[in-house]
């Protein structure tokens, strides 16, 4: 049975499984895998392997793969799982379980796992059935329709052992993409007659449009408008940011308003509503909802929609397409205006969370790395000022804004390009949530630095606590060391609070080509101005 998971898994393009492996079923996997090309990456959580997993489906346009061990293993990797569910990134949870006859006289480490993951998961099974071939493929075809998410495989060592024919073809629907269903669309209101009435559009560009070929779709869109384009945090570099048309990110707070407020039609992208940041829509200009199925809850109702296949969307809209009202210097002003609302304005002195992202694609110079981004007050700056020119290229837990996702997203990505840079944008607190991990940088070898965001405190958090006007309590700590750590962990590593600093140690990760962390101390002092331009 083992092979036939492991087949499955390479025949949609998996090249690593990631996880913390126990004595039962996730042994037998990682020798199946190994028998078809899929290397098994050791991790040190369950929920690092599983943000692995999750930055892997992203990175690859398929899916991604974690093993744990029964009971503690498959409950840690739930923060994974939910990252997973609310980002969209389809991965295979392959976790040990109990055979019925264990479990009626074991209650070690026994609890419902396939119940616990239910919350998150798109679908479980057991593969206990008569066809587990076909019992796999209908597993994979849940992970990979839209809404994308996870799927559980909770599997004892019986059943992993168990023989059973390799069915001659199993389904394979498209090795380059996750599929999309059938290539048709439905139509929603008259999308092409508020296009044709509108003067002044703006096309909002979500983490659907992730998919290989959208991307050119939309630049083709916005060249035939000649229209102000704005990616969420999830689409970063589906239209590069570097593009005349891109004006910036659209999270659903003020920083994006001045431009939105001047369309009278909104074209939604392969938005998806779980990437907004939770306040009630301001606009009250017609909106075209163009993604690959209807959100039943969403942040407005549309005036028009096409759902299913994206390409084909996008191609009828392009067919009723014609340039719009707006003016080049409108729209360079309206990018112009906001960068300069989000510019980091510290008052404390020392780098600025700003300096230290910029003067990191400075150094970096035409060969921009891929970067993954935590949670925390430093993403505004990271975000913001970062140039990502292709989808993929910078990695977020958005649905989910989950701390300690930037390393394992960084790992999985060097993992996949060992000779590119990757830059691994963190905070403390999002560092400290993952920091046995640095030790998986260090075994896997490849060409990662970690920029650590070190101002001893939950920043972000201690923004609302003033917000609310309470004391500073239980938000901050002492100053970590986090070069010697990573030292520790066999990592280089460089301290820096001084720009010169900073660009030595970079210059110098950049050329060593192995794991570096870089430990910035920097001044926190401008992070309320910038949260209060960016959401209001």
């Amino acid at each position: 049975m083992a092979d036939i998971i492991a087949r499955a898994c390479a025949m949609h393009g998996v090249r690593y499984a990631f996880g913390v492996p126990g004595g039962g079923s996730s042994l037998d996997m990682i020798e199946a895998f190994s028998r078809h090309g899929i290397a098994f990456q050791l991790c040190r959580t369950e929920t690092g392997a599983a943000l692995m997993a999750a930055a892997d489906a992203e990175i690859r346009n398929g899916f991604g793969v974690v093993i744990t061990t029964q009971g503690p293993g498959t409950a840690s990797a739930m923060n994974g799982l939910a990252h997973s569910a609310l980002d969209r990134a389809p991965i295979l949870l392959i976790s040990d379980g109990w055979t019925p006859a264990r479990a009626a006289y074991d209650t070690h480490q026994v609890f419902d796992q396939r119940l616990m993951s239910s919350a998150v998961v798109k679908g479980s099974t057991r593969l206990d059935g008569p066809e587990p071939g076909a019992e796999m493929d209908a597993l994979i075809r849940l992970m990979l329709s839209a809404p994308w998410g996870p799927v559980h495989l909770e599997l004892t060592s019986e059943t992993a052992r168990r023989a059973a024919a390799i069915p001659a073809q199993q389904h394979n629907p498209d090795l380059d993409g996750h599929g999309e269903g059938a290539d048709s669309t439905d139509y929603h209101g008259r999308p092409l007659d508020l296009l044709k009435q509108a003067r002044k559009p703006v096309l909002v560009v979500g983490l659907e449009a992730r998919e290989r070929g959208v991307s050119g779709q939309i630049l083709a869109l916005a060249e035939s408008l000649q229209c102000p384009v704005l990616t969420t945090y999830k689409a970063k570099g589906v239209v590069s940011d570097e593009c005349e048309w891109l004006v910036g990110h659209f999270t659903g707070g003020a920083a994006e308003r001045e431009c939105v407020d001047a369309a009278d039609l909104i074209v939604l992208c392969g938005l998806d509503p779980v990437e907004l940041i939770g306040r009630p829509w301001p606009y009250r200009a017609a909106v075209i909802d163009v993604a690959l199925v209807r959100h039943p809850v969403h942040y407005m109702a549309p005036q028009a929609g096409l759902y299913g296949s994206l390409r084909l969307s996008l191609e009828t809209l392009k067919q009723g397409a014609a340039g719009s009202s707006w003016k080049r210097a409108e729209i360079d002003a309206l990018r112009s205006g906001m960068h300069v609302r989000l510019a980091y304005a510290g008052s404390e002195g020392g780098l600025s969370p700003q300096a230290v992202v910029e003067t990191a694609m400075r150094l970096a110079g035409a060969a921009r790395p891929a970067i993954t981004v935590d949670a925390g007050a430093h993403m505004f700056s990271a975000m913001a000022f970062w140039r990502a020119c292709a989808p993929g290229r910078a990695l977020i837990s958005n649905g989910l804004a989950t701390m300690g996702y930037a390393l394992p997203a960084g790992i999985a990505r060097s993992l996949n390009h060992p000779d590119e840079q990757v830059i691994v944008f963190t905070g403390d607190g999002g560092l400290m949530m993952c920091a046995g991990e640095l030790a998986t940088a260090a075994q896997a070898g490849n060409k990662l630095c970690v920029v650590v965001f070190n101002d001893a405190a939950l920043s972000l958090i201690a923004l609302k606590q003033r917000d609310r006007g309470m004391p500073d309590t239980g938000v901050s700590w002492p100053q970590a060391d986090f070069a010697a750590v990573a030292r520790g962990f066999g990592m280089q590593a460089y301290r820096a609070s001084t720009e010169a600093e900073y660009e030595q140690a970079l210059r110098q990760a950049f050329q060593s080509g192995v794991p570096c962390l870089i430990d910035v101390h920097v001044d926190p002092s401008g992070y309320g101005a910038q949260a209060r331009s960016l959401r209001g």
